[in-house]
């Protein structure tokens, strides 16, 4: 019983860590994926039932050390996928993601990089703009005392600081666009950023839009608070 618990257990993990990598380097399609991680969350299931079993029948049997390990892999396998489904149901299920709901940036640069996007280019619309304002009403165009172009200089460095991928960087038009990619599945996100003057400051607005899914788990509106954190030190720091 000791040793199905931990081949269980094992299996789990694997089940769960192994998708995003197979995915990310085009040897799983999504779907599978997916399905390889719902498979996974039984398996730790099974494995913290074997072990009941286990504790009511075979006592005896049981190994501080390997019993052990093998439930902290089942509670990973468990807890990973649980945590995730609690995210998901704690933000709306929009991918879209805009600090100005009214006129957000359009990507140009972008547009030949999601020709095979499941998701479109254009803007979500104005009903995915009504759950941003519910969810996210923080996320608003920010404004800055520096002149655009040391905004612009200093946005730069944010994207890069961030790891993006840097698509277009027009400093006359006051436009960068890239693409972020996760860690874990690879999903390609893409990301504009617009710095307009507006009389005596400069106006700062990003869109963050995923290319898959329909929800993205909130990653796109933390990506925008991530970049105007390091945007704030980057300008006060210059100052």
């Amino acid at each position: 019983m000791k040793a199905l618990v931990g081949i269980v257990s094992f299996l789990a993990i694997l089940l769960i860590l192994l998708p995003g990598p197979l995915y990310k380097f085009e040897i799983l399609p999504l779907g599978t994926a997916f399905t390889g991680m719902r498979w996974g969350f039984y398996a730790g299931i099974a494995a913290f039932l074997l072990f009941i079993i286990q504790l009511i029948f075979a006592r005896k049997s049981i190994s501080l050390v390997a019993t052990g390990a093998s439930l902290i892999l089942a509670a990973i396998a468990v807890i990973f996928p649980l945590s995730m489904i609690m995210k998901a149901g704690s933000v709306p299920a929009i991918h879209d993601i805009s600090t100005d709901l009214d006129n957000p940036p359009m990507f140009e640069a972008i547009v030949p990089l999601r020709i095979d996007a499941p998701n479109p280019v254009e803007y979500a619309g104005p009903e995915t703009a009504a759950q941003q304002k519910e969810a996210y009403p923080g996320l608003i165009t920010k404004q800055y005392s520096q002149n655009t172009n040391q905004v612009f200089d200093a946005a730069l460095v944010s994207a890069n600081t961030m790891g993006w991928e840097i698509v277009n960087s027009d400093k006359t038009r006051g436009i960068i666009e890239a693409t972020a990619i996760t860690q874990w599945f690879g999903f390609k996100d893409d990301v504009i950023i617009r710095i307009r003057e507006n009389g005596q400051v400069s106006n700062v607005d990003m869109r963050s839009k995923s290319r898959v899914g329909k929800s993205d788990l909130g990653k796109n509106a933390e990506r925008i608070n991530e970049f105007f954190a390091d945007l704030d030190n980057n300008l006060i720091t210059k100052d």
